[in-house]
Order: C-alpha cells, then structure tokens, then sequence
C-alpha cells in the first residue's frame, strides 16, 4: 500500500520491537468468531468481506450506470474505455476457449475486474484507511482482499468446481473417470495415472490461489518497509535525507507495483479460460 500521504503509526518509530508491531498490525484482520487468535476455521475476516462485497458492488454499479447511459453514437469516455476492456476480454476469450459457452466471457470479465480492483487497493495510502478506522474504533483493518488467502483460495476454488463441472458434462462420468485411469500413461500405469492426473487437478486451484495471494502480499510488505523508512530512521536532520528517499522509493514501487497488479488480475483470467477450455474439451 502506498505509503506517499501517510505518516507512520508511532510504535513503528521506537526500534525494532515497534517495527514489527507495526508490519504485523497492519497484516493482522480485523477479526470476528470463536478461532480468531488461532486462524482457525470457524474466524470470519470482516475486513475481507467487507472490502470484497464494496468492490463487487462497485462493479454491478457501473455496469448498470453504463447499461442505463448507454450511447451509440456518442459514447462518452469511460464508455469507450469500458467497452475497450470488454473487447480485450472477449478476445482474449475467442483466442483462448475452444468452442462457445454463454458463461466463459462474462466470468473472465467478472474476474479480471474484480481482481483488479481488489489488488488496487493496495495503492492507497498504508496508514489511510487503517487510521480512519482508529477514529470509529476499529484497531485492525486490512483492506486488501487479494493479501488474504481466504479470499485468493475462495476464488480458485470456484473456479475449480466449475472445472470439474464442465469436465464431467463435456466427458460424461466415464469419460472424467478415464481421465484419471488412463492418462498421461495409458491402460498398464494404472496407479501412476491416478496420481499423476490427481495431482495435475489439484495444482490448478493451488496455482490460482497461491501465485495471486503470494504477489500482492509480497507487494503489502514492500510498501511497509518503505514506509518505515519515513517512521524509524527520519528523524532529526537525518529526515532531509530518508524522507525524499522514501518518497523516491515509494513512487518507483507505486508504478511497478501498478503493473503487477494488472498482470495478476490478467493472469488470474487467462488461467481460468485456459483450465475452463481443457475442461470443454473430450480429448484429456
């Protein structure tokens, strides 16, 4: 999270012990339910709901906005703008999914945005909204869905079930069940099929979840060590030095980590075609 507007929390400025107080407040969730000091299963991050359901509810509202001022002859920008990411997407679909189903374009656009918006939060300010939410009582406030597991491993998840799903009404029952008898080895490799294919299955939701969760966490950590930069060492007339190096360092990050985002949300959308299209095929 950019740290350019934003002042350091004060136990981040006392040494090393305030450091990492400081990194893992910001990495803590605010927390409700029974398991929330071990992280079990029954703990319901709040801010991860809270922030997913808002950017989701973002997306239905513009997509209605556009349906309700929708200009054929005179698109306004954001419609242009709007329909060029619609037109990348179904290209990306058309170059991408064999054959034609109703629901792979809108579930890729639905993806590639959502995920978007989700990892773009990590460009507002580190101690912005997390301060904000001190005002009205709330100690603990992650606001980047994608830096939660729950939400990256949610995602692939459905994904996968909708892979299993098309797998079984493309092959048929028996035909997903060969699938694992008798691939990639044929009919004398029984066992080893089994355990090759169930392992190929399993990495596809692994995949998803783990490399978009992995990216924008590493990418959270950067932008807090460059904000302790501002916090444990600009003090005195040391600041005329870390300071302009914080903000230097803290922009250069800002514009790459733009691109990462991007590429993950791409990333995120192009597997799902990609492991949808297998799915659609009768061959594998």
């Amino acid at each position: 999270m950019s740290e350019s507007v934003a002042s350091v929390n004060e136990p981040a400025q006392s040494g090393g012990g305030g450091t990492v107080e400081y990194i893992q407040h910001h990495l803590t969730n605010m927390c409700a339910g029974a398991d929330c000091k071990s992280g079990g299963f029954w703990s319901w991050n709040l801010d991860t709901m809270f922030f997913s359901v808002l950017l989701g509810a973002v997306i239905v509202f513009i997509g209605w906005r556009i349906g309700q001022n929708l200009k054929t002859d005179t698109p306004s920008g954001f419609q242009n703008f709007i329909e060029s990411i619609l037109e990348f997407v179904q290209g990306q679909v058309r170059d991408t999914f064999p054959g034609h189903n109703p629901l792979i374009a809108p579930l890729a656009l639905t993806i590639f945005m959502w995920v978007w918006l989700m990892n773009f939060m990590d460009m507002i300010p580190v101690d912005l909204l997390p301060t904000l939410g001190k005002l009205v009582g709330i100690h603990y406030l992650k606001v980047v869905p994608t830096t939660d597991l729950n939400t990256t491993m949610a995602m692939s998840l459905t994904v996968f079930m909708l892979i299993v799903f098309y797998s079984i009404k493309v092959k048929g029952p028996v035909g997903y069940l060969k699938m694992f008898l008798f691939h990639p080895f044929g009919k004398f490799f029984v066992p080893v099929n089994i355990a090759m294919t169930l392992i190929e299955e399993l990495a596809k939701p692994l995949s998803l979840g783990l490399r978009l969760f992995g990216n924008l966490f590493a990418g959270e950590l950067v932008f807090l060590l460059i904000a302790l930069i501002g916090g444990t060492l600009a003090v005195g007339a040391a600041a005329l030095f870390w300071l302009p190096l914080q903000v230097l360092l803290d922009l250069g990050w800002l514009i790459f980590h733009l691109l990462v985002i991007t590429l993950q949300a791409f990333i995120f959308m192009v597997l799902t075609i990609v492991y949808l299209g297998m799915a659609h095929t009768s061959d594998h």
